[in-house]
């Protein structure tokens, strides 16, 4: 199984990005699917989680400027940023696991993809 993110990169404050991990070797159709971050000397932080029915969850400090999608078809979820700010810049990493409450807790997460960096300058 493999989780590939991309779309990160460096933006202006109040810009935007949008992030995209495929995942490949098995379909998660089923499964929650989500994305976490860590910026350089803080510990991860939960940012968004979509279940597999639609059902969405977001960090209070990303609500409203992110929003978190998914295609089942393409074994892909994304993450739209927008109003981007500095403290937003952290490795951002895409997981998967049967329980969005996993995600949201951080805690004994199935899959991992390798982070995405986001650098947002002010």
């Amino acid at each position: 199984v493999q989780l590939q993110a991309s779309g990160g990169g460096l933006v202006q404050a109040g810009g935007s990005l949008r992030l995209s991990c495929a995942a490949s070797g098995r379909t998660f159709s089923s499964y929650a699917m989500g994305w976490l971050r860590q910026a350089p000397g803080k510990e991860r932080e939960f940012v968004a989680a979509i279940t597999w029915s639609g059902s969405t969850y977001y960090a209070d400090s990303v609500k409203g400027r992110f929003t978190i999608s998914r295609d089942n078809a393409k074994n892909t979820v994304y993450l739209q940023m927008n109003s981007l700010q500095p403290e937003d810049t952290a490795v951002y990493y895409c997981a998967v696991d049967p329980s969005s409450r996993s995600l949201r807790l951080d805690y004994g997460i199935d899959y991992w993809g390798k982070g995405t960096q986001v650098t947002v300058s002010s």
